[in-house]
């Protein structure tokens, strides 16, 4: 959507993002004007969204968990986030109400995007996300999640699957929601420091 002359949202897609997201109309407009600087075509690559990551977490590998989310957003698969899907990826990634990010969580997840989840699904996720956490954080994790394997496990053995199951989507979202342990171990579990971070970059 939009190119190098756009200068405003339109007001449709404004209210539309008002409504599902955190964020006003006066941080949706500058994020706009942002967003077209560091993109003029209006859209965002994955190599793009790759380099944002990277100077969030600068101690960290995020290259995966950035390939993962943009696969994740990039809703009509055409290798590019419009100003809408990038909105939406940074809202659910650093906030978002928790049946929103379990919608999120589960494509996150759907690595083939067939429906279901595989542990081998999970573990691929799981591995990403460790790549995210710094050596030093990744020391005081728990015995028995202080690896990708153990926490792909540790997840797995929680909906009650056995090696070859597969978990459909109202499974995983209704396991999450009565169980607030696993959303932690599901998801990347610092959005307060990418929060932090977006703040820094509307100043």
């Amino acid at each position: 959507m939009g190119n190098s002359k756009s200068v405003s949202l339109s007001k449709d897609l404004l209210e539309e993002l008002k409504l599902n997201t955190k964020y006003s109309e006066e941080q949706l407009c500058t994020g706009y004007q942002t967003f077209l600087k560091e993109c003029p075509s209006g859209r965002i690559s994955k190599q793009q969204l790759e380099a944002i990551y990277i100077k969030f977490f600068p101690d960290a590998d995020p290259k995966a968990y950035a390939r993962h989310v943009f696969r994740s957003f990039d809703s009509n698969s055409d290798g590019m986030l419009d100003f809408k899907e990038y909105i939406m990826a940074l809202h659910l990634t650093s906030s978002g109400r928790t049946i929103q990010k379990l919608e999120w969580a589960f494509n996150l997840y759907d690595i083939d995007r067939n429906g279901s989840i595989t542990k081998k699904e999970i573990k691929e996720i799981v591995e990403s996300i460790f790549n995210m956490i710094s050596k030093e954080d990744q020391k005081n994790l728990p015995d028995d999640e202080n690896t990708p394997e153990k926490r792909a496990d540790k997840i797995w053995d929680f909906f009650g699957k056995k090696e070859n199951d597969k978990l459909k989507e109202e499974e995983f979202i209704q396991g999450v929601m009565d169980n607030q342990n696993i959303l932690r171990l599901v998801q990347f579990d610092q959005p307060q420091k990418v929060q932090a971070r977006l703040k820094e970059m509307k100043h």
